[in-house]
């Protein structure tokens, strides 16, 4: 019986004859960026970690740690992180994108649940680097300086840590429990946590330690002037917040209002109707779709109740009413009054009109530049005062618990630099792996599952957990729909397809040579590769 063509090894073959002479261009195996991977701020291997979970059973635990090799929070980011990854997804073209952030909250509470660990193995370097705030980007910073060998202090102001994801993100987005879980495993590593420990005087301090990392959440609400009269009930939503994490319940009354468009306003009105408000109604000077809020955040709110006020603002607050003026936007999108007032009942107006953060430590300090509420910093996340990094919402970058912890990763890798003297070495990033270099249709149809959220009624009176967590089967399942965009993960289509037998398998599942005496460069393995992992480039004359 004749042989297929393909695998033909008789006298006379293409593997008898040397085709490659014939080649003016070979087949390359390349690696480019994942789209996932490049847009994640904390900067993890997305694609990494997804194609070891696809494994399922161990595959778990080893996804989980290339997880913790950039970011020591993969449960709480699986609760809290707005998923830019997804966003960024080739996978949205085709049906929906990869459900990146459900797989990481289930490979962090599964690493949770088996009380898995991560120890330090580089030799102490007998440097001793002070965190100042225990906040995502501190943590993180904390995290990474351990592994690296230094001794770490964090000097925190508050009670407890976790910053911002404790006393700014409500249990129902956040369970303590997590939170707790994840803090507790960075301080097992040796970390000091100094609590109640306000630092007032930096300049004075940091000649105790060799290098500083700033981590300053933005934990104070912006001051508005809004007409008030002696009997209004008005609040901070980031006191307010943070007030009922200490256990201190505000009195808010049956009908509550929320000035502010963000995601704080957002957890205030849901956090009120929890409370036991009746009513919460956001009020917003612009229009829904320029909230800076997420869409989720909107979305959820909605569900549960909250009203909305577009294209209005407030020019007074009395007991129980609140005057209000209609706004319109300009030609420019800019909000103008009109002029028209109108009443708003109210039994307390809550402030979410956004945060700034406390630097008044920083004085005397040299060489710092603070400019508009933030402090300058290099490349090397270091401000002008040699030693002293900072990162998080003291820079200015956008602020989500994700970009603060990528920021501690670089801060600290950067702290680890300059405290050895070492140049960082280039960052040589590849090309991004864009949906028109895949060849999607060797993909099947996996439809996109969505995670389940708690029925209504117990959400508008508890702080239970709003969006739960897929379970294996269906996690396994969502990791096995990443399309690995640019990189090789061993579907043996070039090996199968080249007419010369020129692709050699070397015995890795991702592992191939491509023999240059046979290849003559025509290219079927570059067609014929579903994730674009391969490219054709001039053969050197």
């Amino acid at each position: 019986m004749d042989k297929p063509f393909a695998i033909t090894l008789d006298v006379g073959s293409s593997r008898a004859n040397k085709t490659g002479s014939w080649r003016t261009e070979r087949a390359v195996y390349t690696n480019r960026m994942p789209p996932c991977n490049d847009a994640c701020p904390a900067g993890e291997d997305i694609q990494g970690w997804l194609y070891e979970g696809e494994e399922g059973g161990a595959g778990y635990e080893h996804a989980w740690r290339r997880i913790m090799e950039d970011n020591p929070f993969p449960a709480i980011m699986g609760r809290v992180c707005y998923h830019p990854c997804e966003t960024a997804c080739n996978r949205g073209h085709l049906d929906e994108a990869v459900g990146i952030n459900s797989v990481e909250r289930f490979i962090g509470d599964e690493a949770i649940r088996q009380g898995w660990t991560v120890a330090v193995t580089a030799p102490p370097s007998g440097r001793h680097v002070l965190v100042v705030g225990a906040g995502p980007s501190g943590l993180a910073a904390a995290y990474h300086l351990a592994l690296l060998g230094h001794a770490v202090t964090i000097k925190e102001a508050g009670p407890m840590a976790g910053g911002m994801m404790r006393f700014g993100i409500p249990r129902y987005r956040l369970a303590r429990d997590v939170l707790d879980a994840e803090v507790q495993r960075i301080l097992d590593l040796g970390v000091v946590l100094e609590l109640d420990a306000k630092v007032t005087d930096l300049d004075a301090l940091r000649s105790e330690y060799d290098a500083v990392f700033l981590a300053v959440g933005a934990q104070l609400g912006k001051r508005a002037y809004v007409p008030a009269g002696s009997a209004a009930h008005v609040l901070d939503a980031v006191d307010m917040l943070r007030d009922l994490e200490t256990g201190e319940k505000p009195l808010l009354g049956r009908r509550v209002a929320v000035y502010g468009g963000g995601n704080t306003a957002m957890d205030a009105a849901r956090t009120a109707k929890r409370l036991g408000a009746a009513e919460a109604v956001v009020v917003y000077r612009r229009t829904k779709d320029r909230m800076p809020a997420h869409e989720s955040e909107i979305a959820e709110a909605e569900d549960e109740g909250v009203l909305f006020t577009w294209l209005t603002t407030i020019t007074q607050v009395d007991a129980g009413r609140l005057v209000v003026e209609r706004m319109e936007l300009d030609g420019a999108g800019v909000p103008q009054p009109t002029g028209e007032l109108d009443e708003l009942e109210a039994d307390s107006l809550i402030l979410a009109l956004g945060q700034e953060t406390d630097l008044s430590l920083l004085e005397g300090v040299p060489d710092l530049v603070v400019q508009d509420g933030v402090v300058a910093v290099g490349p090397d996340m270091m401000t002008g005062c040699a030693g002293v990094f900072a990162g998080g919402d003291m820079v200015p970058f956008e602020r989500s618990v994700t970009v603060a912890v990528g920021h501690g990763k670089r801060a600290a890798h950067h702290i680890d630099d300059w405290l050895s003297g070492t140049a960082p070495e280039p960052v040589v990033r590849p090309a991004l792996a864009t949906f028109d270099t895949l060849n999607t249709w060797y993909y099947s149809d996996a439809p996109r599952a969505h995670r389940p959220v708690l029925d209504r009624a117990r959400r508008e009176s508890t702080f239970d957990e709003v969006v739960l967590g897929h379970d294996e089967s269906t996690a396994l399942l969502e990791a096995r729909r990443c399309l690995s965009c640019g990189n090789c993960f061993g579907c043996d289509n070039c090996y199968g397809v080249c007419p010369d037998n020129a692709v050699l398998k070397l015995g890795d599942p991702k592992a191939y040579l491509i023999d240059l005496d046979y290849c003559k460069g025509c290219g079927i393995c570059v067609a014929e590769c579903p994730s674009g992992a391969i490219q054709m480039v001039p053969e050197e004359i």
